[in-house]
């Protein structure tokens, strides 16, 4: 989700749709999907054709399949029947039976309590709405009617299980919220009579001078709710916004506006919140602490106060500066909501650092500090930071120093930036600027670190680091400290920093073969350079190339990139590829010696993704056609090696055979014709 990687991709025939969400099965790591109503999909994520994944038609139109990590997915029909994912693929043709009767489902969810599994699905029917609760491992249902709203209906609901009590939230159109208690009742196979449940109100969006038109509501905790909908101002247009509200004392905890527009759909699981604004899917982390009316009141004093019960990052929707904020043990990162309040502030902070300042606020004081003083502090601030804070400490120490980095030229602190991320656990989306600001200073070292240990780099920037490596001169990079131990166990280098000429002998070839099967010889002389004879980079280069090799990335996003590198440079780069890969076929086992050394995969798909961006502008320039024709040759020869091989594996399974079918006492002389 930081960088926007997508790690699987299925479709559905043309034709087909998919008629309801997608699940993953939390037992047994599969996705379980629906298409045209009855037809069941389950697949892993090895699997690369939906059309080839199991699939059962099943008797009856889905609604929904809810899949709990405790309790297994249970599918709910659109007449009301549910099953355990289990029970129904025992049969899928077993009939279903219907529970509700011209009545339609608006909504469902589904919950543990205790060892069982609880569903809950809301229905509608002439302006009247029934709520039906169901444990089906125990064939439990029982059907509420909700109690009427005058001149108002729901329009969304949310719902959580606590001490057997089902707590239904209900969004009216009237702009509140109404809380509808439930009791889980004994156990019973009759569906009992109609109970007309009652509800209470429990928020209304009222803020002072405006009107929030809610359309989606979740829960977040016992005492806080988000609602995602429009904020109607009089005189202005309506702007859609997200909101947390505190249930318990009826304030507004934070709230966003979102100036893209959304589908009116807002997700959240394990604490960060999934909704559509513009065109991308965004993702915001938030925090909930133990509700107190301080904190509630102070919040509706100083919308700018940081002591609030609710945090949320708004990092993903504006580029604002960051206040990082600890309380009570937790560490939240919250986007202060007026750059001239955080200006404002700054000026009424003492000098001297109290010991319950927090980290944004220590970081603001520190931003005119002289380097010794700002690097002291910096260090003194991440060892004393908890545990749980820790990661988000340090992204932060990082950020104050490339944020000085940016605004004074001559700064920049490498060796400590260097320290941080050899020895921190660090990630891409925790310092987003480091790597940038390293590229501009030409910090290969850090680049090097950095491609090496973080995992989720954008496709952008890795592009950036390769076409910076392919363009610094060896000259430059010999006087720069650099990792060798991808490269120094299969890179020999003489005094001179020439490279020993090696015997080239290809996994199993002999020169006569190659020049009987491609009509070329790979010289096993020590003879002049050529393309397989020595690396076509110095060794501080190669290993600064392996660790682009290393670095994770989504084809799609870095292919259009790929396709911006210079010609001259792209053809350096596919000679060192062509040359690891021949290094690679001299082991039998394929693989080259040292430590993070690239494996024959990463090879391959680089030289593929390289050849899909340049083959025309290859093809075109002279200087490249020795190279495309030595690596085809090359590749036609393994492939008519391995061919061999496959020729002779039936008679080699025979022989593996027949040893485990010998006596192990009995003496023998076999002669078996290979034909």
């Amino acid at each position: 989700i930081s960088d926007q990687k997508p790690l699987g991709c299925w479709s559905v025939k043309h034709g087909q749709i998919l008629t309801c969400p997608v699940v993953c099965n939390f037992e047994t790591h599969e996705y379980i999907a629906v298409h045209d109503d009855k037809v069941l999909r389950i697949w892993k994520n090895e699997d690369i054709n939906l059309d080839k994944a199991f699939k059962a038609t099943l008797s009856a139109d889905v609604y929904r399949i809810h899949s709990l990590p405790d309790g297994g997915p249970l599918v709910l029909f659109r007449g009301g029947g549910v099953r355990t994912l289990d029970v129904l693929l025992e049969a899928p043709q077993q009939e279903i039976e219907n529970v509700i009767s011209d009545e339609v489902i608006r909504w469902s969810g589904a919950f543990m309590e205790g060892q069982q599994p609880v569903l809950i699905f809301t229905t509608e029917k002439d302006e009247d709405f029934f709520v039906y609760v169901q444990k089906p491992k125990l064939s439990s249902l029982h059907k509420y009617k909700l109690e009427q709203q005058e001149s108002s209906k729901p329009l969304c609901f949310a719902a959580h299980v606590t001490n057997h009590t089902v707590t239904l939230l209900c969004l009216y159109s009237n702009d509140s919220v109404y809380q509808v208690l439930i009791p889980l009742q004994q156990d019973t196979e009759e569906e009992e009579e109609k109970e007309i449940l009652s509800k209470s109100l429990l928020l209304n969006f009222s803020v002072p001078g405006t009107v929030l038109k809610g359309t989606s509501l979740v829960v977040l905790d016992k005492d806080h709710v988000a609602v995602l909908g429009s904020l109607a101002v009089p005189g202005k247009e309506p702007r859609e916004c997200l909101s947390i509200w505190n249930t318990k004392f009826q304030t507004l905890q934070t709230s966003k506006e979102l100036p893209l527009g959304t589908s009116g759909q807002l997700w959240c699981y394990e604490e960060k919140f999934f909704l559509i604004h513009g065109k991308v899917l965004t993702v915001i982390m938030y925090k909930c602490e133990t509700s107190s009316l301080a904190a509630a009141v102070g919040k509706l004093k100083d919308s700018q106060n940081l002591d609030v019960s609710s945090f949320v990052n708004w990092n993903t929707l504006e580029d604002e500066e960051l206040v990082v904020s600890f309380q009570s043990q937790e560490c939240v990162a919250l986007k202060a909501e007026s750059k001239m309040n955080l200006r404002s502030r700054r000026s009424t902070v003492a000098k001297v650092q109290p010991e319950g300042l927090s980290v944004g606020q220590l970081l603001l004081n520190l931003k005119d500090a002289s380097t010794y003083v700002l690097e002291s502090e910096l260090r003194q601030l991440m060892s004393k930071a908890p545990t749980p804070d820790l990661q988000a400490t340090i992204g932060c120490v990082v950020t104050a120093l490339t944020d000085r980095c940016k605004r004074n030229p001559k700064y920049y602190p490498q060796n400590f930036l260097q320290e941080i991320v050899e020895t921190r656990d660090l990630s891409y989306s925790l310092c987003p600027d480091l790597m940038a600001v390293a590229l501009e200073r030409k910090d290969m070292h850090l680049l090097q670190t950095c491609l090496e240990r973080f995992p989720d780099i954008p496709e952008e920037i890795t592009y950036a680091c390769l076409k910076a490596f392919l363009s610094i001169s060896e000259a430059h990079l010999q006087n720069i400290d650099l990792n060798l131990d991808s490269v120094i166990c299969y890179i020999d280098v003489e005094f001179d920093d020439k490279e020993v000429k090696t015997e080239i002998v290809e996994n199993g070839f002999s020169a006569e073969m190659e020049q009987d099967m491609c009509d070329t010889k790979i010289p096993r002389e020590t003879q002049s350079s050529s393309d397989v004879d020595s690396c076509p980079v110095g060794l501080q280069k190669a290993a600064l190339l392996n660790a682009v090799l290393h670095s994770a990335y989504t084809e799609t996003f870095l292919l259009p990139h790929l396709k911006n590198l210079p010609a001259q440079q792209a053809i350096l780069f596919l000679r060192y590829l062509y040359y690891l890969y021949v290094k690679c076929s001299e082991k039998i086992n394929t693989t080259l010696p040292g430590t993070r050394s690239p494996t024959i995969n990463q090879i391959m798909d680089w030289m593929c993704l390289l050849l899909d961006a340049h083959f025309t502008v290859m093809v075109m320039l002279p200087e490249a056609k020795e190279l495309l024709s030595n690596l085809h040759k090359f590749v036609r020869a393994q492939v008519r090696f391995y061919s061999e091989l496959n020729k002779i594996e039936g008679s080699l399974r025979e022989l593996q055979r027949l040893n485990h079918l010998r006596e192990s006492q009995t003496y023998s002389i076999e002669v078996l014709e290979i034909i």
